[in-house]
């Protein structure tokens, strides 16, 4: 057998290993946002814009796209195929088979949804900007992020509080997706959009029938995400649909499903490429021009979504379980309850991957709008990635002593 060592793998084997630590995956997706959010506010500024700026693809097919596009309408399908595969297991065998014992985690989503669009729409109703357009950008929770988080600072917490939030954030992901599909679909090309359910039906067909080759499989997702990109949908809801209809049961024959075989094989790449580059071409803002702090800090826009992120989870995920453990026969999971809830619901705030497609989608990439969006994506998940871990230390500390007591 070989060897298992890191010393016996090479530098790709070890950095897909090491991926498996979501920690070590968050810090590289990290990485990927402050190098860019630095060098897009340095001197060398233009040269940051310049590379995203580059325009490759055939423009026949109305794919020459600049490398900023191709990162988030092109590698994210890789990212958003990933989570098609994670949202069918859920549905099949996982935290969503059984609708009464995920009920809270469900409906709280929704709540999670609607708490940061009122707090979004609130701030610019107060202060009369009138840019309404921006409220689906603090919707989403990164689910690795948040994961990740609950990982370092909720030691000591009942492994429901993490059944929790996962239910939670698949829920939200599946919003999240539904919007991008409705709210930001250009004119529709009905003829090309029933050729983009033609090739996810045809892989559907392969794959239900053990055809695994990525040689045949590949070049028909790359067709129905082509397919897709020209019905006036965002073509990463293409991966979203490729990955839903993998099986996710195993078959006679099979060690595994399917479901578990692409995940372990594509998602160390959506995890440890698609998702730092994604990053560094999205979170390269250019503060600089575009005003300087002072102006990301006084614009109702960027404000709106770093307070709706953390503050918005909060009272809608928060209130939104209270009122239905309070008014209703729900319960929350075993050896949790309310206040183990604040710190969580904090940290579902932490947007970021989600949130910051659908600035780009909201607004112009290029206007200071559009610019001051991504900045306000990055504080909220910032700040609510903080406020989360505070609240859940102390929360963790007074559970000690409430055990001591006992």
């Amino acid at each position: 057998m070989p060897s298992t060592s890191a010393a016996g793998r090479g530098p790709i084997a070890s950095y897909r290993v090491r991926l498996g630590n979501e920690t070590f995956a968050g810090m590289i997706l990290l990485a990927g946002a402050l190098i860019a959010l630095v060098w897009a506010n340095s001197p060398w500024r233009d040269a940051y814009a310049s590379l995203s700026d580059i325009t490759i693809g055939p423009a026949s097919l109305h794919l020459d796209l600049s490398l900023a596009s191709w990162a988030s309408d092109g590698l994210l399908a890789i990212f958003f195929f990933v989570v098609g595969l994670e949202l069918k297991e859920e549905f099949v065998s996982g935290s969503l088979r059984n609708i009464r014992t995920a009920a809270v985690p469900v409906i709280a989503a929704f709540f999670g949804v609607a708490g940061p669009v009122v707090v979004y729409l609130a701030i610019q109703a107060v202060t009369g900007s009138g840019v309404w357009q921006g409220w689906p950008v603090p919707v989403a929770t990164d689910i690795a992020f948040a994961v990740a988080l609950l990982g370092i600072f909720g030691r000591g917490f009942p492994p429901a509080l993490r059944t929790f939030l996962l239910t939670l954030a698949v829920v939200d992901d599946l919003i999240g997706i539904v919007i991008i599909a409705v709210v930001f679909a250009g004119g529709l090309n009905y003829l090309m959009l029933a050729g983009t359910f033609l090739a996810v039906a045809v892989f559907a067909v392969l794959v239900r029938r053990g055809v695994t080759a990525w040689w045949i499989l590949l070049p028909l997702g790359i067709v129905a995400w082509a397919l897709m990109h020209a019905a006036g949908v965002h073509a990463t809801i293409a991966g979203v649909l490729l990955g839903m209809v993998v099986p996710a049961t195993a078959r006679a024959g099979q060690s595994e499903p399917l479901t578990h075989r692409f995940s372990s094989s594509v998602g160390w790449i959506s995890t440890g490429i698609v998702l730092p580059v994604f990053a560094f071409f999205a979170a390269g803002v250019n503060v600089v021009d575009a005003g300087g702090l002072l102006g990301v800090l006084t614009d109702p826009v960027s404000v709106g979504i770093a307070v709706a992120l953390p503050i918005g989870k909060l009272i809608g995920i928060w209130g939104g379980t209270a009122l239905l453990v309070t008014l209703t026969p729900l319960v929350l999971g075993k050896g949790i309850n309310l206040k183990d809830m604040v710190g969580m619901s904090l940290l579902a705030g932490v947007g970021f991957t989600v949130s910051l497609l659908i600035a780009q989608l909201a607004f112009d990439p290029g206007s200071v709008e559009g610019s001051h969006a991504r900045v306000g994506v990055l504080l909220g998940s910032f700040l609510a990635a903080i406020l989360g871990g505070i609240a859940l230390r102390i929360r963790a500390r007074y559970r000690l002593q409430e055990a001591g007591r006992g």
